[in-house]
C-alpha cells in the first residue's frame, strides 16, 4: 500500500514542477516581448566614431 502513496506523491510533484516550468516559460516570453516592443535605446553602436577607423584596434604604431 505504501508503494502506491509513494508513487502518487512522485506524481504530483512532477505535476508541479512540469507547471512551475510552463510559468516560468510564460512569464520569460512575456519579458521578451515587452523588451521587444518597447526599446530601451541602447543600440549598442555608441561607442563606434565616424570618420576614418585606424587600422591597429590597440593604437599602437604598425
Amino acid at each position: 500500500m505504501t508503494t502506491t502513496f509513494q508513487k502518487r506523491q512522485k506524481e504530483m510533484k512532477r505535476l508541479d514542477k512540469q507547471r512551475e516550468k510552463a510559468e516560468r516559460r510564460a512569464q520569460r516570453k512575456l519579458e521578451k516581448r515587452a523588451e521587444k516592443d518597447a526599446p530601451s535605446g541602447d543600440t549598442g553602436v555608441e561607442h563606434i566614431k565616424p570618420g576614418p577607423q585606424d587600422l591597429d584596434p590597440q593604437g599602437g604604431d604598425a
